[in-house]
């Protein structure tokens, strides 16, 4: 059986190509000429340069397909083109949608992001039910999924047979860009973590989000969505984990929400107007930080059977690969 992997030279999408080749199935992966090819390093696997918004080239990748995974998304806290996240995240996912159609694919499975629901007024772990509204949702990044998850609803009602999971955060090796959390524990590993914002996210290993992508493609109902997500935890929880990983010591100062957001304001006026470089300190970022971002994944793991494994070993996977590969200058 061939499946094809959009994004499957990032993060998430590379622990999916893996656990496809170690499950047996023959894999191709979409990626964009230019692309840093280093997690695909040695597997075999059948590369094809294209690009979402080129349909033939979409339709050169899904050629005797029986699944597609589309795990491809543009993903940052700050562009200096916004354009570029609806093209990619909303345009091309619905071209991706309606070429699968026509190749008569038996499955897709969508990467959204638990960026697209909602959150509990009272504080407690958002479900793939709890309501949201575009107007709810903050930055580019997460508006044009939460847009692209309606073009996969839209999709499933037109009868392509697309599945959707929605990511929490996901933690391990070959987080090569890396990703804001990823970035988190660079940071930390680079000392230069003094303080910590009150705010919270849900971890998962992202070895359990590639499994729980398989299993939704095995067993996911068509329309539905579900979390991949596991731990809830504070970031001060994080950081004490990261301690007992490191001996690094946590930081104690807890930044006041009303004193980091004006930064964020000059740091996002500075990148716009100026530098033209993601700022130190993304808006978008401090903006989602003044929520828990709690999520319950029990619908993933009664269905599909998402496992759920330590989040400590996640992390110090983590920890390791970026040691081992240059991230850390201390």
């Amino acid at each position: 059986m061939l499946s094809l992997v959009t994004g499957g030279t990032g993060f998430v999408g590379a622990a999916v190509v893996r656990l496809l080749l170690s499950e047996g199935c023959a894999v191709r992966v979409l990626a964009r000429r230019g692309s840093d090819l280093r997690n695909l390093g040695g597997l075999d696997i059948d590369l094809i340069y294209g690009d979402l918004l080129n349909r033939d080239s979409l339709r050169q990748a899904l050629k005797g397909c029986s699944r597609a995974y589309h795990v491809a998304a543009h993903y940052s806290l700050w562009e200096a083109d916004p354009s570029v996240f609806y093209l990619v995240n909303v345009d091309g996912t619905r071209n991706l949608f309606e070429t699968a159609m026509e190749a008569g694919v038996e499955r897709v499975v969508y990467t959204s992001t638990v960026g697209a629901l909602g959150y509990r007024d009272d504080g407690g772990p958002a479900d793939e039910k709890t309501p949201a509204t575009l107007d709810q949702v903050v930055g580019h990044y997460k508006r044009s999924k939460f847009l692209a998850e309606e073009e996969a609803r839209q999709a499933a009602a037109r009868g392509v047979p697309v599945v959707i999971v929605n990511p929490s955060t996901p933690v391990g090796s070959r987080d090569i860009k890396p990703t804001p959390t990823g970035q988190i524990i660079v940071d930390y590993l680079n000392r230069r973590m003094p303080a910590y914002l009150d705010t919270g996210l849900n971890l998962i290993d992202v070895d359990d989000v590639a499994q729980g992508h398989l299993l939704a493609a095995e067993r996911g109902r068509v329309g539905e969505r579900y979390i991949l997500g596991h731990k809830n935890l504070t970031l001060k929880e994080i950081f004490a984990i990261l301690e007992q990983i490191t001996a690094i010591p946590a930081p104690t100062v807890r930044l006041p929400y009303r004193l980091i957001l004006p930064l964020a304001y000059a740091n996002q006026w500075l990148a716009d107007l100026i530098t033209k470089r993601p700022p130190r300190i993304p808006l978008d970022g401090v903006k989602m930080a003044r929520r828990r971002m709690f999520f319950d994944a029990s619908k993933a793991v009664r269905e599909l059977g998402l496992p759920q494994s330590p989040i400590e070993q996640a992390l110090e996977r983590a920890v390791r690969w970026f040691i081992d590969n240059g991230y850390v200058k201390r």
